[in-house]
Formats: C-alpha cells, sequence, structure tokens
C-alpha cells in the first residue's frame, strides 16, 4: 500500500487520506525468470547468459551471471529442482546483494533437469553421482575457473563434496546445506525408488509429490508453512520432466558413501581421505536430514569444518530463513578471504563497508544461529 498525501485540518480530528493507492502482494512464483528476466536482481547491467556443456557423458545447462573476471561461485541443486526453484528466492534476498557483487555466479543443473528441458535421449545412460561430479571439470576449463566457492543443496551438496575430494586444487571452499555423506537408508531407498517408478510410468503422482516436499522440508514446515509449499507443490506438478527426474533419482538413491573419515593422528593426517578446504554444513532444526549433517560433520577435520544449525527452520533454509543463511554465508566467505569489505547492519539491509574495514583471513568460525 503507498500513500502519495495524507491531509488533515489544523482544528478538526479528522482526517483523510488522499490518492490511495492499495495493491496487493504478489504470491511467491518461479514464473518469468529467463534470459530476459535473470536470475539475480540485475542493478547494474549485470551480465547474464545461459549455455550448454557437453562433458562427455552429458551436456549440463550452466546459467552465468556476473563479470567472470571476478571469483566463481558455483552453485548446485536438489532433486527435483533446477538453478531458479532451488536459489532464485535466496539470491534475491536483499542482504545477498552485496555478497553475490564480488563473484560471478555459475549455476550448475544436472543433465536433463534444467527449466524446459527436453526429454532425454531413449538409450542415454545417466552418469552415477561421481560421473555427475566428473562432469564439473569440463565446466571449469569451458569457462576458465582456476578455483571456486561451491554452493550446494542436497544431492547438489553431495555431488560438490564429491568433486573435492578427487579435485581438491580447484576448490577454495564449499557450503554444503542437508547434505549426506553416506548412503542410502532402506526407507530412504524404497521411497524414492517408487517415486522414480511411478515418474517413469505415470509423471508426477501425488505420492511422488509428497515424498519430495517431505524431503525439501519437512514434518513441522508441511504442517505450518502452507503457502510456500503449494509454491513448491505446484512446480513439481507443472514444470518438472518427469521422466528425466526419475534418472536423477534414481542416481541420487544409489550414491556410495563419500568414505571421509576424522584423522586425528598428525602423522596420518596428510594422507587421510577427506574434505581438504574449509566446509560449512548448514541445516535447519527440524530439517529431516539434520542426523545425515550431523554424522557428516563427525567424519571431517574439525580444523576445516564448521556446522551450523538454524532454528526455526525446516529443510528448505534458502526460503524459511534467508536472512540467517545470508549471515552465515557472510561469516564464512569473511573468514576464508572473500567478500572483505561487507558489513550488515540489520536484517535485509547490508550495506557494502568503506575500504579501511579489513577482514582477517582463517577459518570460520562456528555460527549457532
Amino acid at each position: 500500500m503507498s500513500y502519495s498525501k495524507l491531509g488533515f485540518e489544523e482544528d478538526d480530528d479528522d482526517f483523510s487520506l488522499e490518492a490511495v493507492t492499495v495493491t496487493d502482494t504478489k504470491p511467491r512464483s518461479f514464473s518469468g525468470f529467463d534470459s530476459d528476466s535473470p536470475l539475480l536482481t540485475d542493478t547494474n547491467g549485470t551480465q547474464y547468459q545461459e549455455e550448454d556443456i557437453h562433458c562427455g557423458n552429458g551436456t549440463m545447462h550452466v546459467a552465468i551471471q556476473g563479470n567472470r573476471s571476478k571469483p566463481a561461485l558455483l552453485t548446485y541443486h536438489d532433486i527435483g529442482l533446477n538453478h531458479v526453484t532451488c536459489f532464485q528466492g535466496f539470491f534475491n534476498f536483499p542482504d545477498m546483494q552485496p555478497i553475490l557483487k564480488n563473484f560471478c555466479v555459475y549455476h550448475l543443473n544436472a543433465p536433463g533437469q534444467h527449466r524446459d528441458s527436453p526429454a532425454l535421449p531413449q538409450g542415454y545412460v545417466y552418469p552415477d553421482m561421481d560421473g555427475l561430479a566428473e562432469m564439473i571439470l569440463p565446466v571449469l576449463q569451458h569457462f576458465g575457473i582456476k578455483e571456486f566457492v561451491g554452493f550446494g543443496v542436497g544431492a547438489g551438496a553431495n555431488i560438490l563434496a564429491r568433486f573435492e575430494l578427487e579435485h581438491p586444487t580447484y576448490v577454495r571452499g564449499l557450503t554444503l546445506i542437508n547434505c549426506v555423506a553416506s548412503t542410502a537408508t532402506w526407507s530412504e531407498w524404497g521411497h524414492q525408488k517408487f517415486s522414480s517408478f511411478y515418474l517413469k510410468g505415470k509423471g508426477m503422482t501425488n505420492f511422488t509429490q509428497e515424498y519430495l516436499l517431505w524431503h525439501y522440508f519437512g514434518k513441522k514446515t508441511l504442517e505450518s508453512n502452507h503457502d510456500l509449499v503449494a509454491v513448491y507443490r505446484e512446480n513439481l506438478a507443472k514444470s518438472v520432466n518427469s521422466a528425466n527426474l526419475a534418472q536423477f533419482i534414481n542416481t541420487y538413491i544409489k550414491r556410495t558413501d563419500l568414505n571421509i573419515v576424522r584423522e586425528l593422528d598428525k602423522g596420518k593426517k596428510k594422507n587421510a581421505r577427506t574434505l581438504k578446504c574449509n566446509t560449512m554444513l548448514i541445516c535447519g532444526k527440524n530439517s529431516p536430514h539434520i542426523n545425515d549433517t550431523v554424522e557428516m560433520n563427525g567424519r571431517l577435520d574439525p580444523a576445516k569444518s564448521t556446522w551450523v544449525n538454524i532454528s526455526d527452520c525446516g529443510g528448505m533454509i534458502l526460503e524459511e530463513q534467508p536472512s540467517k543463511l545470508a549471515e552465515s554465508f557472510r561469516y564464512y566467505l569473511q573468514g576464508i578471504g572473500y567478500a572483505v569489505k561487507l558489513k550488515v547492519l540489520g536484517p535485509a539491509k547490508a550495506q557494502e563497508q568503506p575500504d579501511t574495514f579489513r577482514m582477517k583471513k582463517g577459518n570460520p568460525a562456528p555460527v549457532m544461529l
């Protein structure tokens, strides 16, 4: 609602509103985000484009925004989502705008998962999780990226972690949301297998929708945040290529263990299989994946890992608590030497700090929000 003029008489208790315009708040949706209306807020003529990169065992659809001379920030989405439905809301959040000015963002989409993706060719063998991780390397080579900060959710977080284990020199840091380091449980395997079966034969059924929504949000958010859940429910029903998603889900439930270990013996620590970069694991207090993130954190080097538990939040942290997530991400980036001129004065009021402000490099401190 906007007020053009507030008028009242000096000796009169009555007052009137003139030229009052009432506008209804637009509902949350994923429409209108294409090459003409890019994912991230474009206030300074920031370049935006999308490319298909052929990676040997498939094609990755990559959305790029920003000056390519700046440090690279790579994102990877969860099952049933793409770079728009997974990251649109959070990356358009006001607190994220000054942070994103310091990076060129590369949004990676798994084969056949981007918006309006055609059906994958008949007979196409979908890569396994390690294969999806290896597909990142040709993307880096195509764009000339020497190192990057990774930002992954769910299956995408697992893929980024796999890439770091094989190519640690490319990865400066990882922020992993709802990341799982182990194989699928019997319960998860059963639900996902049925979902994949229905997707192939009947398309997006109610069973598959309900399971994916639980996977994103958890029980508490499903019961309390009906408007947000309805947006994702509609997206699953109308905007997802069911056959392509079935193949991605099959790959995810067949994932192998990351086989990472926390080695405290200094003599063996150098050769231990673990994430070498500074890693921040994040989950919501009511997330269905909280135990998985705790288990993964227990297998990482405590000197290079941080576990963040965000209160009043389920699994979809990017939508439920964007302010707290942006704050955690900012502290993390400052800890590894990025975005050193930023200071947040309050929620949704991020501002750039003068050049005199400096943040020492170092490991990110634990953040409990």
